[in-house]
């Protein structure tokens, strides 16, 4: 089964972002557009951290998630 955007039904990846980023860097995604981690796959980490809010510490915490489900960043 899929989700209307197609990706996996039940798929953690297409949940929602991690917690461990903070609150700051999640409102700074979700204003950008990524309410969700696979959507963060293959942007550049360059990019994220230009977004206030976006430390390097939101960063490792999203590569390590990113990794933990078969996906990276763009760079």
């Amino acid at each position: 089964m899929t989700e209307p955007n197609g990706t996996p039904t039940g798929d953690p990846a297409a949940t929602g972002l991690p917690r461990g980023i903070g609150a700051p860097a999640t409102r700074a995604l979700t204003a950008a557009g990524y309410t969700r981690l696979d959507q963060l796959a293959g942007v550049p980490t360059a990019e994220l951290l230009r977004l206030h809010g976006v430390g390097p510490k939101a960063v490792r915490v999203l590569r390590e998630a990113l990794g933990e489900h078969g996906l990276s960043f763009g760079d």
